[in-house]
């Protein structure tokens, strides 16, 4: 294997593409499709590809996995699996809209999060929220979560949730 695919992958990349693929001459995640016209453009089946590869990624770290699709000036097109429940967290100046490929999940927003700590400007992290809303997320669902607003993914038993999460900067 070169120097440069140990850079681009970490050791918990290279150890699950080892599990699932019998040459080591095939160690490269999926790629995403490149858009064909003016806008972008992700089918169910690519996005459900690359999340099984994500799905591996989660289990094998700490329940979580995630790619940016793509970047735009202010927002951004994400793709996230949950093999785990999620911490609290708090985006003072982006919100989250989640559009649920598979799987199912409790989001929790609302109320405070506890033992809060900024882990980057404007981001907070912490162990749950507390006194918050809860609702039941399934396939096809779409949840908006605005700037500002605590919230948490909850998964039960062996729940996983592979969802779209775009996350739009809001007005200053």
């Amino acid at each position: 294997m070169s120097e440069y695919t140990e850079v681009i992958m970490d050791r918990n990349e290279i150890d699950i593409l080892r599990q699932l693929l019998p040459d080591e001459n095939q160690l490269v995640a999926p790629k995403p499709s490149q858009p064909s016209g003016p806008s972008d453009h992700w089918t169910l089946a690519v996005l459900l590809e690359r999340a099984a590869y994500l799905r591996q990624m989660a289990r094998h770290g700490d329940g979580s996995a995630g790619e940016t699709l793509k970047e735009y000036a202010s927002h951004s097109a994400q793709l996230s699996v949950r093999s785990r429940s999620g911490v609290a967290e708090l985006h003072e100046k982006f919100a989250d809209v989640f559009y649920v490929l598979d799987g199912c999940a409790t989001l929790v927003t609302g109320g405070s999060i506890a033992n809060s700590n900024h882990v980057a400007p404007g981001e907070l992290r912490g162990d749950a929220v507390q006194g918050g809303v809860r609702q039941p997320l399934r396939s096809g669902d779409v949840a908006h979560v605005p700037a500002n607003v605590p919230h948490q993914m909850l998964l039960d038993g062996d729940n996983t949730l592979t969802c779209m999460v775009f996350k739009i900067q809001e007005a200053d």
